[in-house]
């Protein structure tokens, strides 16, 4: 396959050079090679300035990220060939530590497969396709799979608004056969009811499992608050380890309803709901002066990009003192952040400084990140965005 190439500026190699997978916009020089004689999603040649090859990369003129290399290798071409072989080489880290098929079985670039994410539950399949390079070979990405995992469903998830900076349309539909409305889903001994076809993102946050595990170590007696809590992973993990009490707070009443409905298969564990928004609502458990053993917090992304970081951090800090505030003495705190643009230290930062405004002695017992479906790539820090502490606070 003839390739036409893309010529980067003066120094602006290193970073490919060091094994990173996205190419800007701005470090292209568009002299040598205007950007706008590249269609979108078509396969390019990528070279330094002096024309020494880089690799081969997928092309959106349209995009901040103009370029996503697939190989560091020159006329690699993204087909069928290379889709099986990336997801076999998936596919197999995920069987040798997973007994039962339910995990993020592709993780973008993580698996080497930028703008492509495949979650798999069991016999169905829900794809997330946010790149205009991945997206052109949606047909080839549905045969490899069928042949590969034969699923009984595929469901394309395209709704995630990435698409929107890639000039693509935001979709779901179906690929293959006939997804259902709800799955159950298990994990760590529990059973979560999840709405798969309505439900956020591609239907569950797999990438918390080891952390829900973890927090549930200190559940056991005690009265937990699951705030942001979608369907109850943190909660419903808190009540299969033996909490005493389960209260489930979040904006939406039909992932509230989820939640409860799992809450009912299991053993004995009161459980609640708080629907609203979170930061109002824990406000007003401050004001009734409500305390709990355990306070899990794992709010959506607050810094989608790095221009909202000032806004998205105080927003942070705000829901971090809040739940202080409702912590019994001694108690657990599990604070999460999945924006990759807040880095570990500023949620330590977040915590710290409202613990010692409230004069609390804090201990860091656990620092955790994302589950291994969700690799990280050793190049791209982006590729690293779940942080998950665990610290117990008491008085001086």
């Amino acid at each position: 396959m003839d390739m036409r190439t893309l010529y980067l500026k003066r120094q602006e190699e290193r970073r490919i050079r060091a094994g990173h997978l996205w190419i800007f916009s701005n470090e292209v020089d568009i002299h040598k090679s205007p950007l706008t004689q590249f269609a979108s999603g078509e396969m390019a040649l990528i070279a330094d300035h002096r024309g020494a090859m880089l690799g081969s990369a997928y092309v959106n003129p349209h995009s901040l990220i103009c370029a996503r290399l697939v190989s560091h290798k020159a006329n690699v071409t993204l087909d069928a060939a290379l889709l099986r072989k990336r997801l076999e080489h998936a596919l197999h880290l995920r069987e040798r530590l997973w007994k039962e098929p339910f995990y993020r079985l592709c993780h973008g670039e993580g698996d080497f497969l930028p703008g492509l994410v495949i979650d798999r539950y069991g016999e169905h399949l829900s794809l997330q396709i946010t790149t205009a390079g991945m997206d052109v070979h949606t047909s080839e990405i549905v045969d490899v799979l069928t042949d590969l995992v034969h699923p009984s469903s595929i469901l394309l998830r395209n709704t995630t608004p990435s698409r929107t900076l890639e000039n693509l349309p935001l979709e779901q539909r179906t690929a293959l056969g006939n997804p259902p409305e709800t799955l159950i889903v298990p994990e760590n001994g529990v059973h979560f009811q999840i709405p798969y076809l309505q439900g956020q993102k591609t239907g569950w946050f797999f990438d918390q499992c080891n952390n829900r595990k973890e927090a549930a170590r200190y559940a056991t007696e005690q009265h937990v608050l699951d705030i942001f809590s979608y369907v109850g992973g943190f909660g419903l993990t808190a009540a299969q380890q033996g909490a005493a009490s389960v209260t489930f707070m979040d904006a939406s009443a039909p992932a509230l309803d989820y939640a409860m409905q799992s809450a009912a298969n299991m053993a004995s564990c009161p459980a609640s709901t708080i629907q609203g928004d979170a930061l109002q609502e824990l406000g007003r458990l401050k004001e009734e002066e409500r305390r709990f053993g355990l306070v899990c917090l794992d709010p959506p992304a607050f810094i989608k990009r790095r221009k909202d970081a000032a806004l998205g951090l105080k927003a942070y800090a705000k829901a971090n003192a809040l739940a202080l505030d409702l912590l019994e003495d001694g108690g657990i705190l599990v604070t999460c952040s999945c924006s990759h643009h807040l880095e570990l230290q500023a949620l330590h930062r977040c915590i710290a400084q409202a613990a010692a405004k409230r004069r609390l002695h804090g201990e860091i017992l656990y620092t955790g990140t994302q589950g291994a479906d969700h690799p990280v790539h050793y190049a791209m820090p982006e590729t690293a965005y779940l942080k998950c502490l665990i610290a117990r606070f008491h008085k001086e």
